[in-house]
């Protein structure tokens, strides 16, 4: 069996109580979802905003692309650091954006760099933390002076898609952190550490006339029955479901041990992978570790091995 180390997915299943919610909303797919109320409420409940805050769609990377569709235009700019989640390229040529990729420092964000490449054009800034792939993490006091730096008309969003994952407690939680700023939203997901990638569940907290307009751009039923059962079933059970993150732990810090022991340069990670910084050893590693026949082989995979 082939292993795409390279999506960093969980290696575990629902827990059995989801499975059920999950074969009893099977049940009912001849009808149409719901509207997401029921799964908004509960996650607005969840993280102490009002349901107002909270907008869901297919995944984090699908709310990412209906936000961009809705605040991002031609003639407008996205700044992120490059390297960063492979999505953002995608996602902001398809809202007609200009992509304004600022280096990484260190295998983590040059928010001093990012400051300096804002222009008038820009529209949204996105900094994914912990940084996928690289694992990295954004400090508090850096994130907060950056945030000082950007107008008030400037969206900044935190993709946190693997803030269950964090240890570093110097990397600020984006729910606390966009207390009293407008113009910062968060990002998350029910795909890593909830173990549901295959359903397609993301959120964003955010300001309500953001998050009207987020929701007035989300396609109808973008959040299937089945995954809004799947989503709330994991949320009842989530403390159960965060225990399973301490394995995930103790796994990635014994992977990294061992290859630092085997002479390897690996950055601390934060998230549920390790990156390898391979360098021009990185297509020869690609040739050697990838089957013809692998449906993923016509792409470059990035350099992150999950535990």
């Amino acid at each position: 069996m082939s292993l795409r180390l390279f999506a960093n997915e969980s290696p575990l299943g629902p827990l059995p109580s989801v499975v059920e919610a999950i074969t009893t909303a099977a049940g009912n797919v001849n009808r149409y979802p719901a509207d997401s109320t029921a799964l908004i409420d509960a996650l607005a409940a969840r993280f102490g905003v009002p349901s107002s805050h909270v907008a869901v769609g297919c995944g984090s990377a699908g709310v990412l692309q209906t936000l961009l569709a809705a605040v991002a235009e031609p003639g407008t700019e996205v700044v992120y650091a490059w390297r960063s989640f492979g999505a953002y390229p995608l996602l902001v040529r398809l809202s007609g954006a200009t992509a304004v990729e600022v280096p990484l420092a260190g295998h983590t964000h040059d928010l001093v760099a990012m400051a300096k490449a804002l222009t008038e054009k820009t529209r949204v800034v996105l900094i994914c933390n912990p940084n996928n792939p690289t694992g990295t993490t954004v400090h508090r006091n850096q994130l907060e002076r950056f945030l000082d730096l950007v107008p008030e008309d400037c969206l900044v969003v935190l993709d946190e898609a693997y803030r269950e994952y964090v240890e570093d407690g110097d990397a600020p939680d984006g729910l606390d952190l966009r207390r009293g700023r407008s113009n910062v939203a968060v990002l998350r997901t029910f795909s890593k550490a909830y173990g549901l990638a295959g359903l397609r569940v993301g959120f964003l907290v955010g300001d309500p006339v953001l998050v009207t307009a987020v929701r007035g751009a989300t396609v109808p039923f973008s959040v299937n029955s089945i995954a809004q059962a799947a989503a709330l079933a994991s949320l009842a059970a989530e403390q159960e479901l965060l225990e399973r993150v301490k394995n995930t732990l103790a796994e990635r810090k014994r992977v990294r041990n061992a290859l630092l022991a085997q002479g390897w340069a690996v950055p601390s990670s934060h998230g549920n992978f390790l990156w390898l910084p391979l360098g021009a050893a990185t297509d020869a590693f690609f040739s050697r570790a990838w089957l013809e026949e692998s449906p993923f082989a016509h792409s470059r995979p990035m350099e992150s091995v999950s535990p």
